[in-house]
Formats: C-alpha cells, sequence, structure tokens
C-alpha cells in the first residue's frame, strides 16, 4: 500500500450526483492517515458577494477558492496525510487553479474524473435531502462540462454499474500504478 509520504494529493471529480463523496470516504479509510477535503463546501464559506460558481463572472472567486482548497490540501498533506480533494472540478474552470497551486507548493497531484449517465447522477440527486438542487439546466452542463476532457480523457472513470466500494477501489488501483498523474 502506498503511504502518506509517497501519495500525491488526488483530487476526485464529476458532476453532481456521480458518487465522488461516497467513494472518496470509502477510499480514505484505506489509510492510517487520511484527509477527505469537500471542495465544494469552501463556496459556502463566502458570506458576502459570493457568485454561483458556474456563472462566467465568478472567474476570479473560483480562482480564490480553489487556491484556498489547494493551501487546506497542502498543509494536510504537508503534515504526512494521503489528502482527497472532492468536488465539482471542472477541467476548464477549476482544475488548473488547483493543480497549480498544489504543484507550486511541491505536492505531486493526481486526478479522476467520475462519469456516470446523466439519468443515474439526476437519480441520485433527486434522492438527496439535504442538499438543494440546482436548476436543471445548470446540472446538465455541469454533466457535460466532464465529457469531452482532451488531454484528460485518460483520467476518466465510467463508474456505471460500479458500487461505490468499486469506484474506491477502481481509484486506489490507479492512484497506485500511477495513471492519474497530472
Amino acid at each position: 500500500m502506498l503511504t502518506p509520504h509517497d501519495t500525491p494529493v488526488l483530487i476526485v471529480t464529476g458532476p453532481p450526483g456521480v458518487g465522488k463523496t461516497t467513494a472518496v470516504g470509502m477510499l480514505v479509510e484505506r489509510w492510517p492517515k487520511a484527509v477527505h477535503l469537500e471542495a465544494d463546501r469552501f463556496f459556502g464559506f463566502i458570506r458576502s458577494g459570493h457568485v454561483e460558481p458556474w456563472k462566467p463572472e465568478s472567474h476570479a472567486q473560483n480562482e480564490a477558492v480553489m487556491n484556498v482548497v489547494a493551501g487546506a490540501a497542502g498543509g494536510y498533506a504537508k503534515a504526512g496525510y494521503f489528502t482527497v480533494v472532492d468536488g465539482i472540478v471542472i477541467p476548464t474552470w477549476f482544475f488548473e487553479p488547483l493543480r497549480d497551486a498544489l504543484k507550486k507548493a511541491g505536492h505531486s497531484v493526481a486526478y479522476a474524473v467520475l462519469r456516470a449517465p446523466p439519468s443515474l447522477c439526476a437519480e441520485r440527486l433527486a434522492a438527496r435531502e439535504d442538499i438543494p438542487l440546482a436548476e436543471p439546466d445548470v446540472i446538465e452542463r455541469l454533466w457535460a462540462s466532464f465529457t469531452a476532457l482532451g488531454p484528460l480523457e485518460r483520467h476518466a472513470i465510467d463508474v456505471d454499474g460500479m458500487s461505490p466500494e468499486q469506484v474506491a477501489e477502481a481509484l486506489a488501483g490507479r492512484l497506485a500504478d500511477g495513471s492519474l498523474a497530472v
């Protein structure tokens, strides 16, 4: 098994409802010291001047939030924790600021994009009671933002038909073999 000292900070992303948080929760239990950092929660810390992160005018805010997330993730990783950032880290908006801040702080980075059909994601979102849903067109755009990854395509994991345990196992395997490194 990899230890926190030879493991990169892992960014696990995908559309809402794909199963990120559940799978990451299972993944981090495999390490003696691990942190599950839910990046999407950091947007909620902004109390005044908040802009919905999917709007074009949110770019500066999003970059600031990703830098804060990177600082928290980097701090945990430096302290010897296997650190997983779980969130909607869209390749064209959030990924580069987060990756670059982590690398600038001296951390290696791995990136995994979980994918499932929109119908499965929608079904899971509808079952949530604790998280308010965004408007359907926003959910559809978020889902679409993970379909054409270009050079990041090799980081995609199709989770349709997989249990959360199987997703955690796939993440662990891809992390161990280095295929998620960026």
